[in-house]
């Protein structure tokens, strides 16, 4: 089975993943610009089994558009998000792509918030979609 260490940027906060991910989706929506510094986030979903994490963490609770409840979790030290859990999904755990570092990790195959959608970004052929 697949082992994957996602990390924060000082290595304090890890989180490590066996197998596949459910979904990789990107959100073009602003919060997760905002959050990621980038022009949209990308993350990866697996069941709360598959995940176990390390270190200490902070939590930031942000409240969606359709009233979802994200809990972010991040390094108190760097401040790099690594994982999150959303309230109502309550045996997933979410996170960043980027905080695996892992160029070969698989791409996305869902986009959401493409109305935010920055004009020159270009997706994958094949990726479902959702206005």
């Amino acid at each position: 089975m697949n082992t994957r260490i996602a990390a924060c940027s000082c290595g304090q906060l890890t989180a490590t993943v066996l197998g596949e991910p459910a979904r990789v989706s990107i959100c073009h929506c602003l919060a997760c610009q905002r959050r990621t510094g980038s022009v949209f986030g990308a993350q990866a979903r697996f069941s709360q089994e598959q995940v176990s994490a390390d270190g200490a963490a902070s939590e930031y609770l942000r409240v969606g558009d359709a009233g979802s409840h994200a809990r972010f979790r991040f390094c108190p030290n760097c401040g790099s998000t690594v994982y999150y859990t959303v309230d109502e999904m309550p045996r997933v755990v979410v996170i960043p792509v980027g905080a695996f570092a892992e160029p070969g990790f698989p791409g996305p195959t869902f986009s959401v918030y493409e109305e935010r959608m920055h004009g020159w970004v270009g997706l994958p052929v094949n990726i479902e979609h959702m206005a």
